[in-house]
């Protein structure tokens, strides 16, 4: 029982920043998509929304336009791991949250993007509310939360529920301001496609990806759980993606990548097996 809550406690601190207040969020009865949806159940395995979570970051610094308003106008080299809690925050509350606080954070977002700006190195101008840009950013999350809920959490999905889980998940996308958002997997496979050509990895690409696989934990034990977890996000990429970055994902390896992050996955499922804790 003490190693559960233990395990537990561990994984709920990675998400939730006490300084701030923050607590895990609850599950509503008034959630935007209910407790029926595909996206409570892809949304609420921590270990795949991680491997997924890292596999489109990387993703998403491929297109120059979201790069840059990554670089220009946010603090990632400080805290790295403040965006990616702040990411998880916003996917859990517009996913679990009451309608009125998943609305009220999709503002805030809104608003953000709204005040950023510039130009890329080419003087190209760029904002963060272009339709376009928002659409990379979505398609790419969406397609790889539900490819590493696929590869650990429910291989035998099928084709309707993931369609479903595409569909559900096009309401953020569009009330976020993206155009286009895909309804089907069929249709986000193919707009990631057609999107890929703009896809670029220079020296500032490279400089955020190594802050992304970086280690920041004093504990060896968290180090060795978040390298696997790293290593299952680049074996999750396209080969596209992972030639753009540089990195390789060795077949002789693969097996252990992956049955390593299955049996993460499988003992925080069991630390959190317990109607008295708490869920991230």
């Amino acid at each position: 029982m003490a190693l559960r809550q233990a395990i537990a406690d561990q994984v709920i601190a990675i998400f939730n920043d006490p300084t701030r207040g923050e607590a895990p969020v609850g599950r509503s009865d008034d959630s935007l998509f209910g407790a029926q949806s595909v996206a409570w159940r892809v949304h609420g395995d921590v270990t795949s929304m991680m491997v997924g979570g890292i596999a489109s970051l990387m993703m998403q610094m491929l297109m120059p336009t979201v790069l840059a308003g990554v670089w220009d106008h946010s603090n990632f080299r400080a805290d790295m791991h403040g965006r990616l809690r702040r990411t998880a925050r916003f996917i859990a509350t517009t996913t679990y949250g009451p309608r009125q606080a998943a609305e009220a954070a999709i503002d805030r977002v809104r608003r953000i993007h709204n005040t950023v700006d510039g130009r890329l190195p080419d003087r190209t101008p760029y904002r963060a509310n272009d339709p376009r840009a928002l659409a990379w950013v979505h398609v790419t999350e969406v397609t790889s939360f539900l490819a590493a809920w696929r590869r650990y959490g429910e291989p035998a999905l099928s084709r309707a529920d993931a369609d479903r889980y595409v569909a559900e998940t096009a309401r953020i996308g569009a009330a976020l301001g993206a155009d286009p958002v895909p309804h089907t997997l069929r249709a986000a496979e193919t707009l990631l496609e057609s999107m890929r050509g703009m896809a670029r990895s220079d020296a500032r690409t490279r400089e955020v990806l190594a802050l992304i696989l970086a280690d920041r934990s004093d504990d060896p034990r968290v180090r060795a759980v978040s390298k696997l977890i790293r290593a299952a996000a680049i074996d999750l990429l396209p080969g596209w993606a992972r030639d753009l970055h540089g990195l390789s994902s060795p077949l002789i390896g693969r097996p252990l990548v992956r049955s390593g992050t299955m049996a993460v996955a499988e003992t925080i499922r069991w630390s959190f097996r317990r109607p008295t804790l708490a869920r991230t």
